[in-house]
């Protein structure tokens, strides 16, 4: 279980790396049997969310996401497993100080085939927000009463 676990734990963290470094074809390709946020499912469709609504500067979104509190349960049996953390979203521009744009929690959900773990659902709820008017084109807010 605990390699299951840590494998898990670094393809969360890998997510954060693959974003903030601009590198969305392999970001996207993390979704490729799954769903991610808000996109429909496949990377095809995760790409095409990040092309239309997240701002670039350079080829940067200009942002750290801190993935912090992350446990994993793993059913070694049912070769699946779930995933919550907490998110806090950096930013930071020429013009725009360094600081917290948006703080939420994240819900994934793995599967086992083949011995590899692949990402079948990540949920983002938000939490807290700041100025993402850099970030994204459309500020996505939970409905009223929460969510």
């Amino acid at each position: 279980m605990a390699d299951s676990a840590a494998q898990i734990a670094a393809m969360v963290y890998r997510y954060c790396e693959l974003f903030d470094t601009g590198q969305f074809d392999q970001f996207a390709a993390q979704f490729e049997h799954g769903q991610w946020h808000r996109a429909e499912p496949g990377a095809a469709a995760a790409r095409q969310w990040i092309d239309e609504q997240v701002l670039l500067y350079d080829g940067l979104p200009r942002t750290r996401h801190l993935t912090t509190n992350l446990t994993v349960e793993v059913d070694e049996q049912a070769g699946s497993a779930v995933a919550r953390s907490y998110i806090t979203v950096l930013q930071a521009l020429p013009d725009f100080p360094l600081q917290p744009i948006f703080t939420g929690r994240y819900l994934d959900r793995f599967e086992r085939v083949d011995s590899c773990w692949r990402w079948t659902r990540r949920e983002v709820t938000g939490d807290l927000y700041g100025d993402v008017s850099h970030h994204v084109r459309r500020r996505h807010e939970p409905p009223p009463g929460g969510g």
